[in-house]
């Protein structure tokens, strides 16, 4: 089974190519560090519009078979910030965990942690994780999370993800 990885990068100015995504960018690079599995990336940026949001994670999940969605922007108290609304209402199960970890080593880094709004859930075979914007947020965050995402991926059923243990240790319990 071949493995997708979905990175959707939520932001105005980057969808009009005010500036580079620099965000999604650091995902991939950083997922290639931690994931010793041959995978392929799914990437887009896309505007702060739920409809649109909802649109890209639900075309990723259903019909590019992506068993990780990690998205990055539109997470915190800003107007425009929809991306966790959008996750949830596309997802079939919540994983209220994730945002709670992320909200939790962010907040050992900087107060205005406690205003990120990340979650993460389940759609079908997929697991879709909200980061926040800012590489270094992003970085602390999956350095948190993803020890738990190789195993949330076996438990629905995708394929199985083998971490480079030299960068990071994932836990699977022993058989």
């Amino acid at each position: 089974m071949s493995i997708k990885i979905g990175i959707l990068t939520v932001s105005d100015r980057a969808s009009a190519q005010v500036y580079e995504d620099i965000s999604g960018k650091y995902i991939e690079q950083t997922l290639r560090e931690f994931i010793s599995s041959e995978w392929q990336a799914v990437y887009r940026v896309i505007p702060d519009e739920q409809a649109v949001i909802e649109q890209h994670l639900i075309d990723m999940a259903d019909n590019e078979s992506c068993s990780l969605i990690v998205t990055t922007g539109g997470t915190g108290p800003a107007k425009r910030d929809v991306t966790t609304e959008a996750t949830e209402n596309i997802c079939h199960k919540l994983l209220p965990g994730f945002g709670e970890l992320m909200r939790k080593v962010s907040l050992e880094q900087v107060p205005t942690a406690i205003l990120s709004r990340q979650t993460a859930g389940i759609r079908n075979n997929s697991l879709i994780v909200n980061l926040p914007g800012k590489p270094a947020a992003i970085r602390t965050c999956l350095e948190a999370v993803f020890p738990a995402i190789p195993y949330c991926i076996d438990l629905i059923e995708g394929p199985f993800i083998e971490a480079n243990e030299e960068a990071i240790k994932v836990f699977r319990p022993k058989k």
